[in-house]
């Protein structure tokens, strides 16, 4: 399956880091909420584009990291939202390029064959 051409797990994760994008330009948010919504759509996003493709554990991988290091940003140094969206887009982009070759998009499911009737 593809999506304008690109993977899934592509698509996703670069939606996860726009997002993170969207948390730098300062948009009303304290660090604490910040830092979830940026660890929240890092797994959220990131269980999605595991289901897509295979291996799992390689895309799964990728979300644990992400999701931790955002949390671990947020939540355990304290750091200003920019920070926390920052690291969420490096890891994600890091993860990306070193595991894009080990991953491929699920096959779409065939549809089962139809059974002949008798009359």
């Amino acid at each position: 399956m593809r999506i304008f051409g690109r993977e899934p797990a592509l698509w996703l994760n670069s939606l996860a880091a726009v997002l993170g994008l969207v948390v730098t330009f300062n948009v009303g948010l304290s660090a604490e909420q910040a830092g979830w919504l940026v660890a929240g759509t890092s797994a959220i996003l990131g269980a999605i584009a595991a289901a897509l493709t295979r291996p799992i554990a390689v895309q799964a991988f990728t979300a644990a990291v992400a999701t931790i290091a955002s949390g671990v940003t947020a939540f355990g140094f304290e750091v200003a939202p920019t920070t926390t969206a920052a690291v969420n887009g490096c890891v994600l982009a890091v993860l990306m390029f070193i595991t894009r070759g080990q991953v491929t998009p699920t096959p779409p499911a065939a549809p089962a064959p139809a059974q002949p009737t008798s009359a």
